[in-house]
């Protein structure tokens, strides 16, 4: 087997400084694990909610679509929670990434370690913890992966509802009546119905873009499929 050079700057590394580094990518790797698994609690809750809003919603001919409008309040509520959490997430995602890429990678390649910049920026980013990503940029990723479907049921639930219950819908103008909610008349419910749909999906292709140029410029990046 080909021996392997390990070492950094010139300086070699011994056996505990090879032993403390799997300890730290072993750790990463745990912590985002962690975050991962609240992530996909808050999901859970969503899913929930929107399963709860339509039992209620559909339960009867003349029952509101109330529920339905208020879920999308819950889940707004639930994506910011979850933004914040991914970017944990990410952080961590990142330092075990540039571990597997510039330790491990050379490792299993049969190759010298690279240079240094990668462990002075691994270095750094324990000194200096910062988010690699924005808070927008997390809801973009999260609604990509989870919410895009939430927030489409959500949609399809109420449109299903004001044409079908308690009867067929004949014309626009009685779909809009039906979807009056309380003092809300029909229209403002539809324009806030299509404000809130298309900011959303704006903030999904925006995100998107942004990790495919990311993706571009940097090797650390993982496929679009893991965010």
């Amino acid at each position: 087997m080909k021996d392997v050079q390990l070492e950094i700057s010139g300086r070699p590394l011994d056996g505990a400084e090879i032993g403390a580094l799997a300890h730290l990518y072993r750790g990463e790797v745990y912590r985002c694990t962690v975050w991962r698994t609240r992530l996909d609690t808050t999901t859970n809750w969503a899913v929930v909610t929107l399963g709860v809003a339509l039992s209620i919603a559909y339960a009867a001919p003349d029952a509101s679509p109330l529920p339905l409008v208020l879920v999308g309040i819950s889940n707004l509520f639930f994506l910011t929670l979850e933004a914040r959490r991914y970017r944990y997430c990410d952080l961590w995602r990142r330092r075990f990434r540039s571990m597997e890429v510039n330790f491990y990678g050379p490792i299993l390649g049969g190759a010298t370690l690279p240079g240094s910049d990668w462990a002075r920026e691994l270095r750094d980013d324990y000194a200096r913890p910062e988010f690699g990503i924005s808070y927008l940029h997390a809801m973009g990723r999260r609604i990509r992966r989870s919410y895009f479907w939430i927030m489409l049921i959500q949609l399809l639930a109420f449109i299903g509802k004001i044409t079908v219950h308690p009867t067929p819908v004949q014309s626009l103008d009685e779909a809009l009546q039906r979807a009056a909610v309380g003092a809300i008349p029909g229209e403002a419910m539809a324009i806030g119905g299509l404000l809130y749909s298309g900011l959303f999906a704006a903030l999904a292709v925006w995100s998107q873009r942004k990790d495919k140029s990311a993706r571009v410029e940097q090797d650390l990046s993982l496929p679009d499929a893991i965010y």
